[in-house]
């Protein structure tokens, strides 16, 4: 293991350093033709990185090339960002928010509403109840969850789930659906949390691990898709993780996630390169996997070759020391390649649109698990008296379910369905997104504040 000698630096200098030096944010249409440039100038600080990143990817923008420097006590990095459409970024109201979210919090202000609520749709909210919930996946599991928290009388507002290698993390925002507002009576909270645990099979897991847990009041700013990542990991999907690791003889003409971790011995970093088939929130997914394993990305360049995604990162641990150890590079493969296939979701998938009723959520689950449908990924929010989700869902096997079964659902559901789309992935694009076609609870907020 190589350890290098950290200079001492003092915190009251480093926040003197940001106080002195105003955060710099370039907004540039006139260097690129087809894409707009991002140019941030700020002192540099832990997490700073992955902060930038969420800012753009919960602003629904596709960053399609990325330059990281931020060795020191300083960071320079640069953007390149598009809209959905593939166009650059003009409108003169997001590309304010864009400045301003992306320098210190205390100058932060000013954002019209609908910005304020587009950033916020991703984040954790503190007039609910989070609950979160981890452990293995099975068929109907998110049916009999929906089901217990309908009985015990909860109103869940957004939930989000994710399934990963046999694994399932899911977050969800509960109201008192008899008196409103968060649930706080300890009383109540333990009544829902046995229940669930009861529902989930917790007793039947590792008696060390807690799959169910009620956390009052969630913390505001909270990034759910962050703590998707966070349960997922600290769950170890990462386990048995497929894909391949740099060994293909023909790397080069391989659709699949490559990652490959070697030395810069001169200057002390570790050297990973990924390369994945592109699609939304790549950047955001691989900097978490860096942050969750207590990595400081120093350097990084991201670029797009086609439909290939080309990530090269300068690392070091976070106490300053490179990775060495055969068993810490494999499993740091691992992690990236699972924290890369985690967002990809098989199947078909259902957009829908309801009243935000209590039980929305268990009528649509039941409907699936009535036509033997498993959910592999949901995500379901609401804005005021409107509800609207999406759900990727297959067969038995994991396999698309049939047209006959797609459409009895959508008669059966009734006119809350938006769409049906069948899964844009196959034996050898299964890590694509089509960016055409994504739902998106951003896209949707947008069309809404438009009309």
């Amino acid at each position: 293991m190589e350890i290098l000698n950290q200079p001492y630096v003092d915190p009251e200098f480093e926040s003197l350093v940001e106080r002195i030096n105003d955060p710099r944010v370039c907004i540039d249409n006139d260097t690129c033709s087809h894409c707009t440039v991002v140019k941030v100038d700020s002192a540099n600080r832990h997490g700073i990185l992955l902060e930038m990143v969420q800012v753009l990817t919960d602003l629904d923008l596709v960053i399609s090339k990325s330059y990281i420097c931020s060795d020191g006590v300083w960071l320079m990095d640069v953007f390149h960002v598009r809209d959905q459409l593939g166009k650059k970024i003009t409108d003169e109201t997001l590309t304010l928010c864009i400045q301003q979210e992306l320098c210190d919090t205390r100058r932060r202000g000013g954002i019209q509403k609908d910005l304020q609520t587009c950033l916020k749709r991703n984040h954790a909210s503190m007039e609910h109840t989070a609950l979160e919930i981890t452990g293995r996946d099975r068929p109907g599991l998110m049916s009999d969850i929906s089901a217990a928290l309908y009985e015990l009388e909860c109103h869940i507002i957004p939930a989000v789930a994710w399934t990963h290698n046999g694994r399932m993390a899911c977050l969800i925002q509960l109201e008192d659906g008899v008196e409103g507002g968060p649930i706080t009576v300890p009383k109540r909270l333990a009544q829902v949390q046995e229940k669930l645990e009861s529902v989930t099979e917790a007793h039947h897991e590792n008696v060390d691990e807690k799959t169910v847990r009620l956390t009052g009041l969630a913390t505001d700013r909270i990034h759910t898709e962050r703590w998707l990542h966070q349960l997922m990991y600290t769950d170890r999907d990462y386990k048995s993780c497929r894909g391949c690791t740099g060994n293909c003889r023909h790397q080069n003409e391989c659709n699949n996630t490559h990652v490959t971790v070697g030395t810069c011995r001169e200057k002390g970093y570790s050297v990973v390169n990924v390369r994945s088939r592109d699609r939304n929130k790549l950047l955001f997914d691989t900097v978490c996997a860096f942050t969750d394993m207590q990595y400081v990305i120093f350097h990084a360049a991201v670029s797009l070759n086609d439909s290939m995604a080309n990530h090269e990162y300068f690392i070091r641990r976070q106490d300053g020391c490179s990775l060495v150890s055969e068993s810490e590079s494999r499993k740091l493969t691992q992690c990236l390649i699972t924290a890369i296939k985690r967002r990809v979701s098989l199947g078909s998938r259902v957009d829908i649109s309801s009243e935000n009723n209590m039980g929305l959520l268990w009528k649509v689950t039941r409907v699936f698990r009535e036509k033997d449908l498993s959910i592999s990924r949901m995500e379901l929010g609401t804005h005021g008296e409107k509800a609207s989700g999406c759900f990727y869902v297959t067969d038995a096997s994991g396999n698309d379910a049939d047209s006959g079964t797609v459409e009895s659902v959508k008669q059966q559901i009734g006119g809350s369905v938006l769409a049906v789309h069948k899964s844009s992935w196959s034996s050898s694009t299964s890590e694509v997104e089509d960016r055409r076609c994504t739902f998106s609870l951003g896209n949707l907020l947008w069309s809404l504040l438009s009309i």
